[in-house]
């Protein structure tokens, strides 16, 4: 199986720690480990990706340790406003366009380049 490349890397980071401010914002209680993995997979195959379980293992630790650096920024708390970071024509694919999910992308392309053991 090949690795991702680092911006791959970065989108699926990007998505895991939304999915995790998300679930953090509707309840309080982060994303199981079996959640997070089943994310991985469903992202990856939503965008035609595929990586090895070590890759994807990392990935999801990661998530964690960027999600509680996020806590610092606003982030939507509101359902309504939850669902907005998602283009949901077609999927759950982040929207871009919002302001929080670039700053949350940059986050992650920053954790991704300090820690070379995940590129």
């Amino acid at each position: 199986m090949s690795k991702l490349d680092d911006e791959t890397k970065a989108e699926l980071l990007t998505f895991l720690v939304v999915g995790q401010l998300f679930a953090f914002a509707r309840s309080g209680d982060w994303l199981r480990t079996d959640h997070l993995i089943e994310s991985a997979q469903i992202w990856l195959s939503s965008n035609g990706a595929a990586c090895d379980w070590l890759e994807r293992a990392r990935l999801v630790e990661a998530c964690r340790v960027v999600a509680i650096a996020a806590l610092d920024m606003p982030f939507p708390q509101l359902e309504t406003d939850l669902v907005q970071l998602f283009n949901l024509d077609g999927g759950w694919f982040l929207d871009y366009r919002q302001p929080v999910v670039r700053q949350i992308h940059q986050m992650c392309v920053s954790h991704l380049f300090r820690n070379t053991s995940l590129t």
